[in-house]
């Protein structure tokens, strides 16, 4: 396990879950949350920001948080609840809806980033938190192998657009993809890139099978 950082120490003996998003950036999918309430007795050794590890390793991990945490629950929101909220307020969601479906009611909840959702338990923010707290960690890492996943199965519906690849981030190979093939209804089109693609009247996929 990654070393304790100080917002653990102050909860040492406490069930504390730690709380990251996934899939802000992309244009295209869901934003992606998790919840770790990790077991002091059942330590996991390389947790990190998951951005920082290999996919070999983040799958791993994946496995291991599942098999070892204390409780671990998944929240999301969804593309139509992006636009509808914006980026922000959409990843807050998924972070809350994560929080509330531990089966293990944590006593208090460390966010990663400068912002914490409306949720009931006791919460405090912490900046980069995915690299400095292990129950963080271990929660970029649930989402984002989850999300990798999800865009890995959406490239076989849409195998025009790469998402195995850059899921759903603006890439080279994605931008080149929106203006050849134009936007499906995967795409967040509250996003400029997707916007203006719509404006050149490109906003139906080839495959617009969702």
């Amino acid at each position: 396990m990654m070393p304790n950082d100080d917002f653990e120490c102050l909860y040492q003996g406490d069930l504390l879950a730690g709380v990251d998003e996934v899939g802000r950036g992309p244009l295209a999918g869901d934003v992606v949350a998790a919840a770790v309430i990790l077991d002091p007795a059942a330590p996991i050794d390389g947790l990190n920001d998951s951005k920082k590890l290999s996919e070999k390793k983040r799958e791993r991990l994946f496995d291991e948080i599942k098999a070892k945490a204390l409780s671990w629950s998944l929240g999301r929101a969804s593309v139509a609840e992006i636009d509808e909220l914006n980026i922000l307020h959409a990843s807050l969601l998924a972070m809350k809806r994560a929080v509330e479906s531990l089966p293990v009611t944590p006593e208090y909840a460390l966010i990663d980033g400068n912002k914490c959702p409306d949720i009931s338990v006791q919460c405090e923010y912490v900046v980069k938190g995915d690299s400095r707290v292990a129950a963080i960690s271990a929660a970029s890492i649930l989402a984002k192998v989850t999300r990798d996943r999800e865009m890995i199965a959406l490239d076989q519906q849409y195998p025009e657009y790469g998402f195995a690849g850059h899921k759903g981030y603006p890439t080279a190979v994605h931008m080149k993809a929106l203006k050849e093939h134009g936007v499906t209804n995967i795409h967040r089109t509250s996003f400029r890139p997707v916007r203006e693609c719509i404006a050149l009247n490109r906003n139906v996929g080839l495959k617009d099978l969702i």
